[in-house]
């Protein structure tokens, strides 16, 4: 395949991951399903997806079998990433990674990127290197946007917010292949200006754990930070209003002020009210 045509091919999909045409991101992982339990019943599925787009979610991240199972036209203003790695709760090395799926399915899914997760420091860290160097190969033959959610995790690892390690982790995904990396946050936050500013790829932050904190008033020191964009799961799926929550941080992420007091619209037209979802959120964002 040209190479100009599959560079133009992933230029029109990452493109398509900002729906406001900044460079910016909201992604909403939902492949919590695999990694600790059902996000939501499965007849709320769908609701919860229209709540995501309602808000102004610029993607939401699932699995492949997840991805046959959404309704034609759900993300027709959402774009679809399609996570390729897994591994549950119940295993015995938690951080040990493996692909489940490969781009060329996530081609036919019709997905606009896909992720691969790779945890720095854990007992698996090689094949989960060369894991995430194939799918990058198979990325560039296609044209497919390739985000690495790359964590330093694992017995190996002493402070997993350290700036220093962290600016060495997104440097990883980037020598590696990745377009888009998201990682955890620096601690303090302003730190995480030393990350942004180590990486030539965008720098995208996990939302962090669901311990009560502020969530606009973290995603507004992450983005202050000079970071792309946020990543939130757990505290999204689990809010009593996931689409006003979705609308205050898209306002956040995309520079308009966090303004909370406009009426998140349904893409029908009708005002979205959801309800409390029930979940489990074990895991991590």
């Amino acid at each position: 395949m040209d190479h100009q045509i599959t560079m133009s091919r992933k230029s029109f999909r990452l493109r398509r991951l900002s729906l406001a045409g900044d460079n910016k991101y909201l992604f909403v992982p939902l492949d919590h399903s695999v990694s600790d339990g059902p996000v939501v019943p499965a007849g709320q599925w769908d609701d919860l997806l229209r709540a995501l787009v309602a808000g102004r979610a610029d993607g939401v991240i699932v699995h492949k079998g997840r991805a046959r199972t959404l309704a034609p036209g759900i993300l027709k203003n959402c774009a679809l990433v399609v996570h390729l790695s897994a591994s549950t709760a119940c295993a015995s090395d938690v951080n040990a990674k493996v692909l489940v799926g490969d781009v060329e399915e996530a081609v036919r899914l019709g997905a606009d990127a896909v992720s691969v997760h790779v945890n720095i420091g854990s007992d698996t860290e090689g094949q989960q290197l060369a894991d995430l160097g194939a799918v990058a190969r198979s990325c560039d033959t296609w044209g497919m946007p390739l985000i690495a959610m790359i964590y330093p995790r694992g017995p190996r690892i002493k402070n997993p917010h350290d700036p220093a390690l962290l600016a060495h982790v997104v440097n990883v995904a980037a020598d590696l292949g990745a377009d888009l990396v998201k990682t955890s946050v620096a601690l303090p936050i302003e730190r995480t200006a030393e990350v942004v500013a180590s990486s030539p790829i965008p720098v995208i932050v996990a939302g962090g754990p669901a311990d009560g904190s502020d969530l606009i008033e973290y995603g507004t020191a992450v983005m202050a930070s000079g970071c792309r964009g946020l990543a939130v799961g757990r505290r999204i799926f689990s809010d009593p209003s996931p689409a006003s929550l979705v609308s205050r941080l898209s306002a956040v992420v995309h520079g308009d002020g966090g303004d909370d007091t406009k009426p998140v619209t349904h893409l029908k037209g009708k005002t979205e009210d959801m309800t409390q979802y029930p979940t489990i959120v074990a895991g991590a964002a």
